[in-house]
């Protein structure tokens, strides 16, 4: 049976943006963590019989009417979306999803609070979560969790049909995945890929550290402003400031070239493959590391992260518990993927299990649907790593100018119109208006 699905989801898997593109439009959605989540959802649910449109993160509710006519069920792949500072996006999403007469399936879905997991610090939204939930569940049979905290959170709230099922991006190879550390020990001279939160202070001594024994080291970064970084250099505000962190262009791993940011989980999978280890704080950039076949280190620092790593046994620490001094040769020899390996087909039968109590195909069991989707993704040219300004030639940074330039006047352009079209609308509401003046005094 022919099924339409409503994906949330900023883009699909085969929408080709150049770096600009995706920066002026935002087409990660802040983080290119939420396109490794959301492409694996998308390849997951990719049967012969669907059809899959991203929803481009529209959640208003007057399309409800819209999408009942257009689709046949909405899945919502989410990721920390139970914080402070999603509670307005949340209310909207409840009440587009009160007016909506299909299924709603959510895939994922996280809580935000520290790494105890103090579900005091959340109470202000528990109201906000609770209408989100309550609107959920009149449109499904459950909904799926990322972990422990996040059902122990929804539990406390009353709602008992909550099953943990992780994220969709583990899942991306299927029933499959299993990591091996290829090297006895981890040396000077490998390939190391570091994945840290660029506001997360307490990794200045780490980056330091790691910066100066590791000479093949490379950030992957995954924010929107470091990809404007990477872009147009900092921030007229910022120039000529300097910081720990990598956040502006005088950071030695800037000057160095030693920072790499992709548009689309592909590309990026595929040059994580070439590295040795991967660590640091970001749960999708360790995740990417994993799913391509990679050692990966997670440092937890809250509960959205630590919640994951248990769930999917990625080798882990609290970063409060690691010295300032730890090195990633320390991290790779503690690291043990037996239960992640070992675990992997069960919680991907679980997995399963959730999508088809909610009706939903999945393309791992549809003939050669995900075959299909592999070579799809082969066949598709995506752009290449972004790197800092200082890498590029002349020519090539004479091209970006010219398309900085071209994106200006097709911009003012749209702006010109814009006042044309306004102007034109106060010169007929003048007009109208003298009018019926005129015809009044009649």
């Amino acid at each position: 049976m022919h099924q339409r699905i409503l994906l949330r989801a900023r883009k699909g898997p085969f929408d080709v943006l150049s770096a600009e593109e995706t920066y002026e439009r935002d087409w990660i959605g802040k983080n290119t963590g939420n396109l490794v989540f959301s492409h694996a959802a998308h390849k997951l649910l990719a049967t012969s019989t669907a059809e899959i449109t991203p929803s481009r993160f529209r959640a208003d509710p007057r399309d409800a009417d819209e999408i009942n006519e257009k689709y046949d069920v909405f899945v919502i792949p989410l990721a920390n979306a139970f914080r402070h500072d999603y509670a307005k996006r949340l209310t909207s999403m409840a009440q587009l999803i009160e007016r909506l007469k299909i299924p709603v399936v959510v895939l994922g879905v996280g809580a935000q609070t520290d790494v105890d997991g103090n579900l005091e610090q959340l109470r202000p939204i528990d109201e906000p979560v609770s209408a989100f939930c309550r609107a959920v569940l009149d449109h499904s049979h459950s909904i799926g969790v990322r972990g422990e905290i996040t059902e122990n959170y929804l539990r406390k709230l009353g709602f008992s049909a909550v099953e943990q099922i992780g994220c969709p991006s583990m899942f991306l190879h299927g029933d499959s995945l299993r990591i091996e550390k290829t090297k006895a020990t981890l040396g000077i001279d490998d390939r190391l890929a570091f994945v840290i939160s660029p506001y997360v202070k307490a990794l200045a001594p780490l980056v330091l550290h790691h910066h100066q024994r590791y000479p093949n080291l490379r950030y992957v970064a995954q924010d929107l402003y470091t990809l404007g970084t990477l872009l147009y250099g900092d921030a007229p505000k910022l120039r000529g400031k300097t910081a720990d962190m990598p956040i502006h262009t005088s950071h030695p791993l800037f000057v160095e070239d030693k920072v790499r940011m992709f548009m689309d989980p592909w590309p990026w999978m595929d040059y994580l493959s070439g590295f040795d280890f991967a660590f640091g704080t970001r749960i999708h950039g360790t995740i990417t590391a994993l799913i391509s076949g990679i050692p990966g280190y997670l440092l937890a620092h809250d509960s959205r992260t630590l919640e994951l790593a248990r769930y999917f046994d990625i080798p882990h620490r609290l970063l409060r518990d690691a010295p300032a001094d730890v090195d990633a040769a320390q991290l790779y020899a503690e690291a043990d993927y037996t239960a992640l390996n070992e675990g992997h087909k069960e919680r991907f039968a679980r997995i399963t299990a959730f999508l088809a109590k909610h009706d939903l195909g999945l393309s791992f069991a549809d003939g050669d649907s995900a075959t299909r989707f592999d070579e799809q993704v082969r066949q598709t040219v995506y752009p290449p790593a972004l790197r800092p300004v200082s890498a590029y030639s002349p020519e090539e940074l004479l091209t970006r100018i010219q398309w900085m330039r071209d994106e200006t006047r097709t911009l003012q352009t749209k702006i010109d119109t814009l006042h044309a079209r306004s102007l034109r609308e106060r010169v007929k509401q003048a007009v109208s208006g003298r009018v019926r003046r005129m015809l009044g005094a009649r």
